[in-house]
């Protein structure tokens, strides 16, 4: 898909062109996967979003139920396991569990809960990885009316997702699930980012080298 984008007092020959070239849908056309990067900005934690994954309750229904972001670094395996559970379900729309889905999915893993907020909240044991219940980011699409409807400007609760290995430094990842994402496929995801299989890796996030490269204190 090619759009053009023209910004005012721009001549013709200025204007930009924006690409998604990669658009993936289910046979049944109820869930979809698109590779925006290349796409006009949209940012999570300041990192741009690459997959844009939705899906809606019937074929009929020209808007999406609810939407899932991750940006460019997410491991690729968390990804495909989120997308796995998509494509396994009947009806993608549909809620089955509460948020204990996605906090059962980390602990069981031997992510602590967090502190403050136990029923909303956990990391991992080295404080770098984090999974949160609470208000989305500002664009998230989703169809609950609430969303058309809420004048307060804080927006509905979804679950964010984010590494952080350095302590205010920038994010090496982020996800982004709207607040009709159902609890089961976030846990499905949170149950792939929170394993501690071995997992090969080419390249080696540079804020996160020195760190895996280190030897295991014995």
């Amino acid at each position: 898909m090619v759009r053009g984008r023209q910004e005012p007092d721009e001549t013709p020959e200025d204007r930009q062109v924006v690409r998604s070239t990669v658009l993936h849908i289910s046979p049944d056309t109820l869930r979809w996967a698109q590779w925006v990067l290349a796409d006009e900005p949209f940012l999570l934690g300041g990192l741009p979003v690459a997959w844009h994954v939705s899906a809606r309750t019937n074929s009929a229904s020209p808007l999406a139920q609810w939407s899932a972001y991750f940006t460019p670094d997410v491991p690729g395996e968390a990804v495909v396991d989120f997308l796995v559970a998509l494509d396994a379900r009947e009806f993608p729309a549909e809620e089955f569990g509460g948020t204990e889905l996605v906090l059962d999915a980390v602990t069981t893993h031997g992510w602590l809960l967090n502190i403050d907020q136990p029923r909303a909240g956990a990391l991992d044991a080295t404080f770098t990885s984090h999974i949160s219940y609470g208000t989305v980011p500002a664009l998230i699409q989703d169809a609950d009316p609430r969303t058309l409807t809420d004048n307060t400007g804080t927006g509905l609760d979804g679950w964010q997702a984010w590494a952080e290995p350095v302590l205010g430094a920038r994010c090496l990842w982020a996800a982004s699930f709207s607040s009709s994402v159902p609890n089961d496929l976030v846990a499905a995801f949170a149950r792939s980012i929170s394993s501690t299989a071995p997992v090969l890796r080419r390249v080696l996030p540079a804020s996160t080298e020195d760190r895996l490269l280190r030897a295991p204190a014995i």
